[in-house]
């Protein structure tokens, strides 16, 4: 099988169709014409002031809560050694992004994995674990199109997290790149915005709305943690990309980073709902949640059938996708995440057709 002929829902990251290359280009020029010496010199630890300022009236905050950085894995590893010690309990979605459990598991983190419903985290057995004596340091939710359930954290649950938080003395770490990929529903409020109580730190990036080369994320948080973490950021690295964030910053203030939303938002929305379909006419069993916004579909394969089973039939058959089971600590043993985003939406039926051959076979 050549790689012409991959067709790949492992990844999530945008096709190029969709990459507004010129609009960056455009910004490039922008950016070096406006501020030559800020993009060349040495920057400041807290990112490109322009970008922060533009990123704190976003948010609704102040420019001295916003810390950017070199994506926002970055931003979570700030975080993360920040705020947890070796041994420290953390709470964690189940399923969660691979990369988070990755991160943790390094800073020798006690991880709480809390089930997924089909409108975000059950607060309810989070309640439970945290009346049992478990007193986390932080809890790592994807609130928007999560990753990679697709699921979406309800107006009421967010408020139910914030009163756990202040009630047991947790962070939420509100991790939030998806928020602006919505296709269809209102926008809910982040759990930023509803926090009166300095409870919230709030991460995001520019991956998913502008592209992934350009690795700029934020944290927006109490100020007195923006400075904490703006501290350690100085001893690792003196400043972050200053080029790549002023490219941002004249993308995002000419209002392109509006049309890149849109142009995002149409093609996965339509790749979501392609998939889906492609998914109920091909693969009879699966149960997934069709997601309202985001990059990824959750599939739960029939009991018969295992993920693991699947991932190499479908490899042989030119379609790649990412085990369940790399989403969580224990079990995901019947499951697949599909990312629809690098496919374009002429290629999507072929790749169900791949994969329910790949299923076929391992049900044989």
């Amino acid at each position: 099988m050549t790689a012409e002929q991959l067709i790949s829902f492992a990844r999530g990251a945008p096709s190029l169709d969709i990459v507004d290359v010129e609009g960056l280009k455009a910004a490039a020029v922008r950016a070096f014409e406006a501020d030559p010496a800020g993009l060349t010199a040495y920057g400041t630890s807290v990112g490109y002031l322009p970008l922060r300022k533009w990123i704190a009236d976003k948010h609704g905050v102040t420019p001295d809560q916003v810390l950017v950085t070199n994506g926002s894995l970055q931003a979570d590893a700030f975080l993360f050694d920040y705020l947890v010690d070796e041994g420290d309990a953390v709470v964690v979605e189940r399923p969660t992004y691979d990369r988070t459990l990755l991160n943790l598991r390094q800073q020798g983190a006690e991880v709480h994995a809390v089930t997924i419903t089909p409108d975000g985290v059950d607060t309810d057995e989070l309640r439970k674990l945290l009346e049992s004596g478990v007193r986390p340091k932080l809890a790592h939710i994807i609130p928007n199109y999560q990753n990679p359930a697709g699921v979406t954290l309800s107006l009421e649950k967010r408020r139910a997290l914030l009163a756990l938080a202040v009630e047991y003395g947790f962070t939420i770490f509100e991790d939030d790149p998806y928020a602006d990929i919505r296709f269809r529903g209102e926008a809910l409020p982040s759990m930023l915005s509803l926090d009166e109580h300095g409870v919230v730190v709030h991460a995001s990036s520019f991956t998913k709305t502008v592209c992934p080369g350009v690795r700029v994320g934020y944290l927006v948080g109490p100020a007195a943690v923006i400075a904490d973490i703006a501290k350690r950021a100085t001893n690792l690295y003196i400043s972050p990309g200053m080029v790549a964030q002023g490219i941002v910053h004249q993308f995002c203030v000419s209002g392109d980073i509006d049309r890149s939303i849109r142009t995002v938002c149409d093609a996965l929305g339509e790749r979501a709902g392609l998939l889906a379909a492609a998914l109920r006419e091909h693969i009879p069993g699966v149960r997934f949640t069709e997601p309202d916004g985001g990059y990824f579909l959750w599939v739960e394969l029939p009991d018969d059938v295992l993920a693991a089973d699947v991932f190499v039939a479908a490899q042989e058959r030119g379609v790649a996708v990412v085990k369940g089971s790399d989403f969580v600590a224990e079990g995901g043993e019947h499951a697949l995440r599909l990312a629809y985003s690098a496919v374009t939406a002429d290629r999507i039926d072929e790749g169900v057709r791949r994969l329910a051959a790949a299923v076929e076979a391992v049900r044989r």
